[in-house]
């Protein structure tokens, strides 16, 4: 397993990031930090796109809780030729086609948080 792969731990139930081995357990990190928990390696599996979005959201609501406020008003547009903004883009437009509301949002929260990072103004 790479470094940084999201893996999804049945026992804990959460999403966790691949940080390395200690003897014969995987560690694994909660999306955005914290602090890293054991994980029977051969129980972990790859974490859906599902998977993936909700615990980038719960990273990002957990940020804004102490972040200054952001204007949420406005939808965010995918920066020119971003394969995140693209995907993001596309997981909105899935969830808005299905009219998920809240996976709609959720989108647009992470994609606004991958623009303010990765393409700042």
């Amino acid at each position: 397993m790479e470094p940084g792969t999201l893996l999804y731990d049945p026992a804990t139930s959460k999403v966790g990031e691949y940080q390395d081995s200690a003897g014969p357990y995987a560690l694994l990190r909660p999306v955005g930090g914290g602090r890293e928990w054991q994980a029977d390696p051969e129980s972990l599996r790859p974490a859906t796109d599902q998977e993936r979005l909700s615990a980038g959201v719960r990273a990002a609501n957990a940020r804004a809780r102490t972040d200054a406020p952001f204007l949420v008003a406005v939808t965010p547009q995918p920066a020119p030729d971003c394969a995140t903004c693209a995907e993001l883009s596309e997981l909105r437009a899935t969830a808005r086609t299905a009219l998920d509301y809240s996976a709609e949002t959720d989108a647009n929260v992470l994609l606004r948080k991958h623009r303010s990072e990765a393409h700042p103004v």
